[in-house]
């Protein structure tokens, strides 16, 4: 790393480093800390330029229905169809998330005026079952700085999704039933959750993040969109269902 980089630009590199190397940083110098979210979105896509990596979809999510949103874009090389194989030794820590995603039927391009909620919704083109594996290049997850996970992608890993159809503005995205297995057995079933209340509410943060950043949201651009079911650290290797009620099964093999 050069000393002429920007405390944004060094911590980019150690994660994009780790990442690619399938390991974790041991130890965030002090100075290297993002101090703010606007921070750590600058490391997200510092860490995407140098692993040279194209954005293939974005993550967001919230902890409440009225908490404050997040997201992070996602590399198109850890974008995986579903019948997938999953390497466990690809990601120092693994964990699993059922959830939703959506994609846009038309591009947002940045410099626009700020976009309602409701224009957002209006384009929303397709809707699919997503599980997302959830990792970290921090040793010492998840007892580690909020804004440095923020950094390092909101801890994602990878992303497996699922068959698309047309969006159906009456899904029962509040309560829908969900079942997710592994080798035939439960992880989660019954009626489920998002703790951000109905997901789509989350778009339009995305949308207007990416205006503001000079950022491209094109068509088609996949958006998970947070865990139904929780997260689970599978213990065993094997088959991993899940289904949203509703939407095409999602599976994948854990190896």
């Amino acid at each position: 790393m050069s000393s002429s980089q920007s405390p944004q630009q060094r911590l980019a590199h150690l994660l994009g480093t780790a990442y690619g190397n399938h390991a974790t940083v041991e130890c965030i110098p002090q100075e290297l800390e993002p101090v703010s979210a606007d921070a750590a979105y600058l490391v997200q896509h510092a860490f995407l330029q140098h692993r040279q990596a194209r954005i293939g979809g974005w993550k967001i999510g919230a902890k409440s229905a009225q908490g404050p949103i997040q997201g992070a874009p996602l590399p198109a090389e850890r974008i995986y169809p579903a019948t997938t194989l999953i390497e466990r030794s690809a990601y120092p820590v693994l964990g699993i998330e059922l959830e939703i995603m959506f994609c846009f039927d038309i591009d947002f391009q940045p410099g626009a005026a700020p976009m309602a909620e409701p224009e957002v919704m209006r384009h929303i083109g397709s809707m699919a079952a997503s599980i997302e594996i959830v990792s970290s290049r921090l040793a010492g997850w998840p007892e580690v700085p909020k804004l440095s996970q923020l950094a390092d992608l909101q801890n994602h890993g990878a992303l497996v999704s699922g068959e698309f159809i047309a969006y159906d503005a009456a899904f029962p995205f509040l309560k829908p039933e969900a079942h997710l297995t592994l080798n035939g057995k439960d992880i989660f079933k019954g009626s489920a959750g998002n703790p951000a209340g109905d997901p789509r509410r989350l778009l339009g943060w995305l949308v207007n993040h990416c205006n503001t950043r000079g950022i491209t949201l094109p068509a088609g651009t996949v958006v998970t969109t947070g865990s139904y079911t929780g997260i689970h650290f599978p213990d065993e290797p094997g088959l991993v269902i899940g289904q949203v009620a509703g939407l095409p099964p999602i599976h994948f093999e854990l190896a």
